[in-house]
């Protein structure tokens, strides 16, 4: 204890001395801070002694801290002074932070000081003392006295609690904002959150349409169960069958994850909107009258199935594959059928899988924006009312606010049934025990029927996805056919003189893409499956809390976030509005919740047992975290690393407000294209993002490869 809180010291008296106190132009990797350490660049030290006083406050923290050290004896005393000592130094960072914002401070206090936003030298010195904190607090028993794990617990709550909640806190509190700007208050809360318009059920009784929040539930409830069984047909031909083209079926189920905003929406209405292809062909062939019903629900709920199944089925496929061949022979020992054993010990032990990916199917459905604004007609959902009610011709704020607290509530209950239908109840499988890697092959109805099923939609995705390609070739998509290059040489010219110069007008915006993913991906694994770790593996007091705070900016929609984040990081204490780094922040708390259940749902499965012999042999948790635990997680690790590379490449609504000429990304290059009317454009440049983001899932798989349970994975003879 004493040497990792010393050690963290250092650290942070070093950070205080030597690195800048606030942001530097050109960003802390660009190095140009050390010309200027005595000038813009320079440390918090050199600030103090310049005329900031306040920049002493933290110090006082790492004095407490330095003299427990020296003066304490007793694992115990020096425990609760380095909680002291810790505690003290944050909360006087972090009021010096957020008193003095910019050109003006608050409550009064110091008049007439100003600082810009903390840099690299405060994040150090924040995290020196956290470190310092948790430390004392593995010193008083907590987290087994394990430091590391009180570390990672505090690293995660501290970045949830500034990357989420502190944003977030922007948007909500407006819920409570009374008419006129008059203030906060609660009179006109209620009024607002139980509106007829929000929760109507006027088409339940066919007198009219339902209110979004209504709209919004079902639609959720039919997206994640669509979903969780699609995921869950394919995770059985993969791992239960004999089928002969996996690679291609696989390729074919993970296609719609990488595809880019309103391409599947403008396929679904080019195939089956009023004057589609198969609509004309149906309407000539059997004289059935020309329709709409592809705006509403049906279209929205097929896009959405379209959208999320490759999510259920990332889930699904690591947990089917760890229930463990021993105990489906046994069930056969004992003589029950290749139905009754999948029934009763098959399926019963994927329910960690089958609940995460139904709630994750469900929480995208309802935060979802691309698709129902582009096939929702007159089906209102809370995602496109609560960014009408952002942007709209009258913007009002606190209806956004609403809406999305209306939103979370529904997350929450969905949150809560999943812990009540799983709790209790042991999954693991993974025990470290030798079986015969045989799994027990589907009796052939159930096989029948996941082929009938999955198939069918496997080849509707072909299909799809020959369409979209067939449509960055032709002139203009739905009207005029003749094949050209065109769009790609407008897109993605290369001009060969005096060199190699790239022409084009996405090349900007691809690079820049493909830099942020690649930073964002391996930061939102590394955030998630840690949370995961310490859900599954860990106990600590507000545990349920935080595992639900993890799936806050998850369930907002992206709208809601990216105003939030503009609203919070426009101005001191923490400015990073038009800069890479609120992108790549913005990609690995958006989407972290993702790597967060799949790797519950893993690791559900890996008996503690084998934690337990790690750390019998002298292994530390941080050993057994990378030699044990992570090398069983093949599958979830590369769920996570996959969603995070795609979603940071094809996210657009929570990035919307964010880009900046410097870092414009491929997503709103596209919305652009599409705004101006230049869809061929906008689809060549779709199609080279879908190519790209094959290329590297396929490079994830190839890296990571599989996670080696057993000497073979066969399949018992049908």
């Amino acid at each position: 204890m004493r040497r990792t809180a010393g050690l963290w010291l250092l650290i942070g008296l070093a950070a205080y001395a030597v690195l800048p106190w606030y942001g530097v132009a050109g960003g802390f990797w660009s190095f140009g801070w050390l010309s200027g350490m005595a000038g813009e660049g320079r440390a918090a030290l050199l600030w103090a002694l310049g005329g900031r006083g306040w920049l002493w406050l933290p110090l006082a923290g790492f004095a407490l801290a330095g003299a427990t050290l020296a003066l304490a004896r007793g694992p115990r005393p020096t425990a609760r002074g380095l909680i002291a000592g810790g505690s003290v130094g944050l909360a006087l960072l972090a009021a010096q932070g957020l008193v003095i914002l910019g050109n003006r401070t608050r409550f009064g206090l110091m008049d007439g000081a100003t600082q810009p936003g903390m840099g690299a030298g405060a994040l150090v010195v924040a995290a020196a003392l956290l470190f310092v904190l948790t430390t004392g607090i593995a010193g008083l028993g907590r987290g087994r006295g394990d430091a590391f794990i009180t570390g990672m617990i505090g690293a995660v709550v501290a970045l949830v609690g500034v990357f989420v909640f502190y944003p977030m806190s922007f948007v909500l509190i407006r819920a409570f904002e009374l008419q006129g700007g008059a203030g906060l208050g609660v009179s006109e809360f209620l009024p607002r959150f139980l509106a007829t318009g929000i929760w109507s059920p006027a088409c339940l009784a066919g007198t009219g349409y339902c209110g979004a929040a209504l709209n919004s539930l079902l639609l959720g409830l039919a997206t994640a169960t669509g979903t969780t069984l699609l995921g869950l047909a394919f995770a059985l031909i993969f791992t239960r069958t004999g089928f002969r083209a996996k690679r291609v079926l696989r390729i074919l189920t993970i296609l719609p994850i990488i595809t880019p905003p309103f391409v599947i929406g403008l396929a679904l209405i080019l195939l089956f909107g009023r004057s589609g292809t198969v609509t004309a062909f149906v309407a000539d062939v059997l004289g059935w009258e020309r329709t709409r019903w592809l705006y509403g629900f049906p279209g929205v709920w097929l896009a959405q199935m379209l959208s999320f199944t490759p999510i259920a089925f990332l889930v699904m496929i690591g947990v089917v594959e760890g229930v463990s061949p021993s105990m489906e022979e046994a069930s056969q020992t004992l003589d029950a059928t290749r139905w009754q054993t999948f029934r009763f010990v098959s399926l019963p032990l994927m329910r960690p899988g089958l609940a995460n990916a139904f709630l994750l199917g469900f929480i995208e459905s309802l935060a979802d924006f691309g698709n129902p604004l582009v096939l929702g007609g007159n089906f209102n959902v809370l995602s496109t009312e609560i960014y009408f009610a952002i942007v709209g011709t009258v913007a009002d704020p606190a209806k956004a606010a609403i809406l999305s607290l209306i939103l979370l509530s529904m997350t929450l209950g969905a949150f809560v049934a999943q812990r009540r239908w799983l709790a209790g109840k042991n999954y693991a499988t993974v025990t470290g025990k030798g079986d015969p890697g045989r799994h027990a092959a589907l009796n052939p109805v159930l096989r029948w029927t996941c082929y009938a099923v999955a198939l069918p939609w496997a080849a509707f995705t072909l299909v799809l996805y020959a369409l979209i390609v067939f449509g960055s070739f032709v002139r203009l998509w739905g009207y005029d056919h003749s094949l050209t290059l065109e769009h790609y040489a407008r897109a993605f010219g290369v001009v060969v003189r005096d060199g190699i110069r790239f022409t084009g007008a996405a090349w900007d915006s691809y690079a820049t893409t493909l830099a942020i993913a690649a930073i964002a991906a391996p930061l939102t694994a590394a955030v998630g499956l840690a949370t995961a770790y310490l859900l599954v593996r860990q106990t600590f007091a507000g545990k349920d809390a935080f595992e639900f705070s993890t799936m806050l900016s998850f369930a907002i929609p992206g709208t809601v976030i990216g105003v939030a984040y503009v609203m919070a990081f426009n101005f001191p204490p923490i400015e990073m509005t038009a800069t890479g780094l609120i992108l790549v922040v913005v990609f690995v708390f958006r989407n972290m919740p993702v790597g967060v259940r799949g790797g519950i749902a893993a690791m559900s499965q890996i008996d503690r047992s084998l934690d337990e012999a790690s750390i019998t042999l002298g292994a530390s948790s941080a050993t057994t975290l990378r030699r044990v635990i992570l090398p069983l997680m093949g599958p979830a690790i590369l769920a996570a690393l996959t969603y995070a590379f795609v979603r940071a490449i094809t996210s657009v609504s929570a990035v919307i407000f964010l880009v900046s000429a410097r870092y414009n990304l491929a997503t709103s290059f596209i919305v652009g294209r599409v705004e101006n009317g230049e869809f061929g454009i906008a689809i060549a440049y779709s199609a080279v993002l879908i190519v790209t983001m094959l290329a590297a899932i396929l490079g994830l798989q190839s890296v990571i490869g599989r996670r080696r349970l057993r000497r073979a994975d066969r399949i018992e003879a049908h």
